[in-house]
């Protein structure tokens, strides 16, 4: 993402603010709207008077904005700006995206000028679902708020979506995961035009982690859409209840009297993974919990969970969520 301005890099001084435009609209969350604002104006305190500097505006093309809660924002009118950040709204699974977004049709036309104009687009959280519409995330890489990247995935088929990723940037178009990533994308943005050293300042003042990687972590695999159909339930149920034994292919399809390889058809077409993988899934999440609420050793979970060389495990589970159990342990652990 292009956010340093040319006389930055050629290192000259007087060094122009970024100019920042945050497109509100009826029902955008409101705390979206001035969370990155509000970061960047601490940024340039930390900064200080030589610092590189931030103009902001909340921008849209209505005269007058009510956001989420009935908050009436003010807005300026739509302008040249280096970056355009998008903020969501209240979507959640089973609501009828096209029904949500057909109001917003100036918004999407603003999106996509601001585009074709050269400016930098950033979404916030389910922000991606205004930029899908504006036709920005076509055979491109992107992410969107874990609960409804498979609903993005299915609107933008041709688009690759990160689920696991809490910023991703793919040629000139920036989004981020839910909500707090805002935060996330807002200090890699200071990053790059103010420097590291103020990034990190600005985490320390706003106690922001500025070391995350990923919102893999935070997926609650119970609010997600289940999928497949009544086999396919059938036979993840059968795994949930046998977590720690070995998997045995064979015997799962002896089991519903089917052929092995008609087992990984069905369950594949219904799911779009293999049993196993869903199986060391399952593992995980259970993992997780025994992890947040539990004393017993990384070991003794392992076992629990159908693992006997804890390596393995840790291995496996860092690869699902982004960190080591002890790492996960230390993050999410819940009191009492």
């Amino acid at each position: 993402m292009r956010v340093i301005s040319p006389q930055a890099e050629r290192g000259e001084a007087g060094v122009s603010a970024l100019r920042v435009g945050v497109l509100a609209y009826p029902g955008c969350f409101a705390s979206e709207v001035f969370g990155v604002p509000d970061l960047l104006t601490m940024a340039a305190h930390v900064a200080g008077p030589d610092g590189c500097g931030y103009e902001v505006a909340i921008v849209s093309p209505r005269r007058r904005v009510t956001a989420s809660g009935g908050a009436a924002l003010e807005v300026a009118p739509l302008r040249e700006v280096d970056l355009l950040v998008v903020p969501g709204f209240a979507l959640v699974p089973g609501l009828d995206v096209d029904a949500e977004l057909a109001p917003l049709a100036p918004e999407i036309a603003a999106i996509r000028a601001q585009a074709a104009a050269g400016t930098v687009v950033v979404s916030i959280c389910v922000g991606a679902f205004l930029l899908a519409e504006a036709g920005l995330l076509q055979r491109r890489r992107a992410t969107t708020a874990w609960l409804l990247a498979g609903e993005l995935a299915r609107r933008c088929p041709d688009a690759d979506i990160r689920p696991e990723c809490l910023v991703v940037t793919d040629t000139g178009v920036t989004t981020t995961a839910a909500f707090s990533a805002m935060y996330d994308f807002a200090l890699d943005l200071i990053r790059r035009h103010s420097g590291a050293g103020v990034a990190r300042a600005t985490a320390r003042v706003a106690l922001l982690d500025d070391a995350r990687s990923s919102q893999a972590p935070y997926v609650e695999a119970r609010l997600l859409p289940r999928a497949g159909n009544a086999f396919s339930q059938q036979v993840m149920r059968r795994l949930d209840q046998n977590l720690a034994a070995r998997y045995d292919l064979v015997a799962l399809s002896q089991a519903f009297r089917v052929s092995t390889r008609t087992l990984l058809r069905r369950f594949a077409e219904e799911t779009g993974q293999s049993p196993l993988e869903y199986l060391q899934s399952s593992r995980v999440r259970r993992a997780r919990h025994l992890l947040e609420t539990t004393d017993r050793t990384v070991a003794g979970i392992s076992a629990a969970v159908g693992y006997r060389d804890p390596g393995t495990f840790a291995a496996l589970f860092a690869r699902h969520t982004g960190r080591r159990p002890r790492d996960y342990r230390a993050a999410f652990r819940r009191a009492g």
